[in-house]
C-alpha cells in the first residue's frame, strides 16, 4: 500500500513539474494542480495508513488520524480557490495581450 502511494505522489509530482515547465499558461496552471494533489496525497498519507481502521471516537488501539483528513479538506478548498484566481488572471492576460505564453518579452517598435 506505502509503495502505491509513494509512487502516486512521484508521477503527480513528475508530471506537475514537467508541466509547470511548459511556456504556455494552460500547462502552467495544470502543473500547479497536479503539485497541490501531490501535496494532498502526502499530508493524508502522513496520517499513518491504516485499513479498517475505526476513527479516533472509540477506545481502539489503531484509530485513524482525523488531522490529516482536516488538513487535505482545507487545502482542497484553498488550491480550488487559487486556481480560480490563476485562471482568471491567465485569461485577463491573454485577452491583454493576445499571447498565452508565460516569459512574454515586450517588443519595442522600431521607429
Amino acid at each position: 500500500m506505502e509503495i502505491l502511494v509513494a509512487s502516486a505522489i512521484g508521477i503527480l509530482t513528475a508530471g506537475g513539474l514537467y508541466l509547470v515547465m511548459r511556456l504556455r499558461t494552460f500547462p502552467v496552471i495544470m502543473g500547479i494542480s497536479l503539485l497541490t494533489y501531490a501535496v494532498n496525497v502526502f499530508l493524508f498519507a502522513s496520517g499513518r495508513l491504516t485499513v479498517g481502521a475505526p476513527p479516533i471516537l472509540t477506545d481502539a488501539t489503531t484509530y485513524a488520524d482525523p488531522l490529516p483528513q482536516a488538513l487535505v479538506l482545507t487545502a482542497i478548498v484553498i488550491s480550488f480557490g487559487m486556481t480560480a484566481v490563476v485562471v482568471m488572471i491567465a485569461l485577463g492576460a491573454y485577452l491583454g495581450g493576445d499571447d498565452d505564453t508565460v516569459d512574454d518579452q515586450p517588443v519595442e517598435d522600431a521607429q
